[in-house]
């Protein structure tokens, strides 16, 4: 089975479950972007613990993506209108809050790369000439 026969019968909503499966699917894992995005954003301003914000970052990017991915396609794939039950409002409730994720963990992973001073971490403190 190929990759891409497994997300789109994760869209679908899979063997099992009714058509509001895969947007259940897209809703949890674009609300799990969104958590994860809003603590790294937490860890990037220091205001939670000390440890590195850059794994969470990346983690709610890859999870708000994934999650607006699904939503898509179960909206390209579902029949009907809203309220027919085939999950049409919740796939369309998941775009955003998976782009939400994608926002926190884009801002977390710029203010990660940032010193307080302003100054990106990785540029050298001296040029050298010549």
């Amino acid at each position: 089975m190929y990759a891409a026969d497994v997300v789109t019968a994760a869209a679908e909503g899979g063997a099992i479950g009714d058509g509001r499966t895969g947007a259940n699917l897209a809703l949890g894992v674009g609300l799990v972007g969104v958590a994860v995005g809003w603590l790294a954003l937490a860890r990037a301003a220091d205001r939670i613990s000390s440890g590195k914000a850059r794994p969470g970052a990346m983690a709610a990017i890859a999870a708000g993506l994934a999650g607006t991915v699904l939503a898509v396609l179960h909206l390209a794939t579902s029949s009907g209108g809203p309220g027919t039950g085939n999950g049409l409002v919740g796939a369309i409730a998941a775009v955003p809050l998976g782009l939400i994720g994608v926002i926190l963990g884009r801002r977390a992973l710029t203010r990660c790369r940032t010193e307080p001073s302003g100054k990106p971490s990785g540029e050298p403190t001296k040029r050298l000439t010549g």
